[in-house]
């Protein structure tokens, strides 16, 4: 990810903060074949970020029916998480010379993919969504038949990512002087749910 050194994140609690708050993020790996020609596979997924290891571990599961995961296993992969994102517009600048721009926040995480195939495993990572995004239901869960269960669990694969490498981008005009970025903030923090939520990291980081 081409990152100007001034957008440059290297925070890991700040990294693992935003991954938790954008978890719906897009997995790209290799095909099936494995040749070079072969174009890259993109599939979108709810994960689950662990402030485990070095830089993190994340965990989902792909629905079965979906052949992306056979050609994953042991496979280096990248996860692309994308936050807020909002229009700058050159009319918030002191120089009339300036022109128009895009602010944001990505991070993306390199890493290992590992598949979990055993059910408790994958018990184990449904209980993980679960708890992050509707805790109350986990009981309902355990309720439901044991067969049904199990033909849930047989329809999904699931796998883990321990991040070796992590690189987070946000984009808050850190390069503008700082008239500049107080319109920017100011207009953010007046405009729509995303740019609200950067005038909010511009406050925090200092923009």
């Amino acid at each position: 990810m081409y990152t100007p050194r001034f957008n440059q994140v290297t925070d890991r609690s700040l990294l693992i903060e935003a991954m938790r708050r954008y978890s719906f993020a897009i997995l790209f790996g290799g095909t099936a074949g494995g040749h070079a020609e072969e174009p890259t596979t993109a599939t979108h997924l709810p994960l689950v970020v662990k402030d485990e290891g070095e830089h993190g571990l994340l965990e989902g599961h792909f629905a079965r029916a979906n052949p992306h995961w056979k050609a994953l296993a042991g496979r280096a992969v990248l996860v692309v998480f994308s936050g807020p994102h909002s229009y700058v517009s050159p009319g918030l600048y002191i120089d009339a010379l300036s022109v128009p721009t895009w602010n944001y926040i990505a991070v993306h995480a390199h890493g290992i993919l590992t598949l979990v195939e055993d059910d408790a495993g994958k018990e184990a990572l449904l209980g993980g969504l679960m708890e992050v995004h509707e805790p109350d239901y986990a009981r309902r869960w355990l309720d439901m038949p044991e067969g049904y269960r199990r033909t849930m669990l047989a329809g999904i694969v699931g796998f883990r990512i321990s991040i070796t490498r992590i690189e987070g981008k946000f984009k808050l005009s850190q390069n503008r002087p700082e008239a500049d970025r107080r319109n920017v903030r100011a207009a953010h923090a007046a405009g729509t749910a995303d740019e609200q939520e950067l005038a909010a990291w511009m406050q925090r980081l200092g923009g």
